[in-house]
């Protein structure tokens, strides 16, 4: 019988309360102490490790402090100073789209709605969100790459588009922790329910996965 809604919320409340316990200490990995920061950050973070996207920015936080200085630059310059993000023209394309438009819609500060942030270049729903909950302090569920592995895997959502997982997810949790799930289901999938080698063994909600890959699976 598939689980009906209210039993996938209980189930979802449960394994939130395990992983608070498994991981205290789980927060975002990037470095910014802006909402600009966060928001390069974040679209250089696409197909990129954040502890690389830190190496990176550090500089870059240093000589772009804002959003009119982006758009100002020389695009082949900015190209070369985040190359080893990956996908570098694309993104210095977005990182410098993204800041004229700042600079033309909102007098070049980062604005605080989903709509005005997914209007900016380069800005999806999950950079949105990620800026939302973590620079803003607003709930957001941000899906990640992990997010989108480890919510599947744990039955919480089902889907090959992110932002279905996205909003399957915004029905099963609890509103008050939609930031901190997704740090704890982000730090899930980097310490325990990797993509590869998952350790499912050792894993704190194995009795709450139903993943077929999952040896406990069915044991609830």
């Amino acid at each position: 019988m598939p689980e009906s809604l209210a039993a996938r919320q209980a189930r979802a409340r449960k394994i939130l309360r395990i992983l608070e316990r498994a991981y205290p200490a789980a927060k975002i990995a990037l470095t910014f102490t802006t909402p600009l920061e966060l928001l390069v950050a974040t679209i250089l973070a696409a197909q990129c490790t954040d502890e690389r996207v830190n190496i990176v920015t550090r500089p870059l936080f240093r000589k772009y402090r804002k959003a009119a200085e982006y758009a100002g630059t020389d695009l082949a310059i900015l190209e070369g100073e985040i190359r080893s993000t990956g996908f570098y023209r694309a993104k210095a394309r977005a990182l410098v789209g993204m800041a004229r438009a700042l600079v033309e819609k909102h007098g070049g500060e980062v604005p605080r709605t989903r709509e005005e942030l997914v209007a900016l270049p380069g800005v999806g729903l999950k950079t949105a969100n990620v800026v939302l909950g973590n620079a803003f302090g607003q709930q957001a569920i941000a899906v990640d790459t992990h997010v989108f592995r480890v919510a599947q895997r744990l039955g919480l959502a089902r889907s090959a588009n992110p932002d279905q997982i996205h909003d399957q997810l915004v029905l099963v949790l609890p509103r008050a922790k939609w930031t901190q799930t997704t740090h704890l289901l982000t730090t899930h999938g980097r310490r325990t329910c990797a993509a590869r080698r998952p350790a499912c063994r050792v894993c704190p909600v194995r009795a709450l996965c139903p993943w077929p890959g999952n040896p406990g699976a069915g044991r609830r």
